[in-house]
């Protein structure tokens, strides 16, 4: 059933032999269904041609009672994405997901109905491979199905640190002696908006003994920074929207010497007012820091003793919270510091939500016909 199918799946596309059952005319999907922002990629068969690649904010907004026609885009009742975010102030916003799993599930509906608009007409039998929190349970992944139901004939979760590491493997540097392959042996940190995951990668799918994840990340730094910008600035009318603007501009573990002032401009009773958010910024990152390096920490110190020394060498940052700048030189000095031989962080920086996709797409193109699950509309 669904649990071995997506262990078979998983530890099958390591292997440069296997021969893929999927027709040259079904179309493969990796998605990256992410809590802010989702990755979607799509091509036909085994064909390496992409015929979507796209990137589409996880959001559904419904059109406010009364609005006047003609406000909305073809009187719309329901937007998603930019087109959403750009009439908010007419819409009821919503995001399907909260911390990498659906938490409203008919908004998730909605929005996976919105991802089948993006593919062709014509796809005919479309199958996807989706990727999911490390740490997602059956009912998880059972909200997902039911999402994804009508809109794919065929699908595969899984974890997405397997996922994010085979999108970033190098496979032109496969046979190269000097040549760290992060599917083999790496540990991937994933810092998200709903929730730090934190997995050991080593060439098979994770177990739960290989994974850490806590609901601390990009939104719990923005809610950080929100309370303490209240009490320093109790008229300002900040929003966690402003404040999230304001945190993706100027994030920063670096310390002082490093640290831009982040100057907020707000509207109060119709007047702009410049305020001063760089302390609390500072602030909301360094939490997010000490707690990504106790995971980290914690994880480094389950791992087998005979595979660490690698292990730390790949210690790889990805998603939206590895943008802070410095994150990935101070995590690698706190391990330091704390007694690791010469870790090795790295940041997969701004590309980071195309490697998810991109390792889904692998799999769906290298997966046999018994490893998809059938889904019936």
């Amino acid at each position: 059933m669904s649990k071995p199918t997506t262990i078979q799946a998983a530890a099958r596309v390591t292997s440069s032999a296997i021969v893929p059952a999927t027709a040259t005319d079904t179309l493969l999907v990796g998605l990256d269904w992410g809590t802010n922002l989702s990755s979607l990629h799509a091509a036909r068969g085994t064909s390496t041609e992409l015929l979507v690649q796209e990137q589409i904010p996880t959001i559904v907004g419904y059109a406010q009672e009364n609005i006047l026609d003609g406000v909305l885009p073809g009187d719309a009742r329901v937007l998603f994405g930019k087109q959403a975010q750009k009439h908010r102030q007419h819409m009821r916003l919503v995001r399907p997901l909260q911390g990498g799993v659906i938490a409203d599930r008919e908004a998730a509906k909605e929005f996976a109905r919105h991802l089948r608009t993006r593919l062709p007409d014509n796809a005919g039998e479309i199958r996807a491979v989706i990727g999911m929190p490390a740490s997602s349970d059956l009912a998880a992944r059972e909200n997902a199905r039911a999402a994804v139901q009508g809109v794919f004939q065929k699908v595969i979760f899984v974890p997405e640190p397997f996922l994010a590491a085979l999108g970033y493997r190098d496979d032109d540097r496969l046979n190269d002696s000097e040549y760290q392959d992060p599917v083999l042996n790496s540990l991937y940190v994933d810092i998200g908006a709903g929730s730090t995951d934190v997995c050991i990668v080593q060439g098979r799918y994770p177990t739960v003994d290989d994974q850490l994840s806590a609901p601390f990340a990009g939104d719990a730094v923005d809610q950080i920074i929100l309370d303490a910008a209240q009490i320093a600035y109790p008229d300002a009318g900040l929003t966690l929207a402003k404040v999230r603007e304001v945190k993706e501009k100027y994030s920063c573990v670096m310390g002082d010497e490093g640290q831009q002032p982040a100057i907020a401009t707000v509207m109060v009773g119709g007047k702009p007012m410049k305020i001063d958010l760089t302390a609390q910024i500072a602030a909301g990152c360094a939490a997010l820091l000490q707690k990504t390096f106790e995971m980290t920490s914690e994880l480094v110190g389950r791992a087998d003793p005979d595979s660490v020394s690698e292990l730390l060498q790949n210690v790889i940052v990805t998603g939206g919270g590895s943008l802070i700048r410095g994150f990935g030189v101070a995590l690698q000095t706190k391990l330091l510091e704390e007694g690791f031989e010469n870790p090795r962080v790295r940041v997969l920086g701004q590309g980071y939500k195309e490697y998810v996709a991109r390792g889904a797409l692998k799999t769906a193109r290298q997966a046999q016909d018994r490893h998809w699950q059938n889904i019936l509309g």
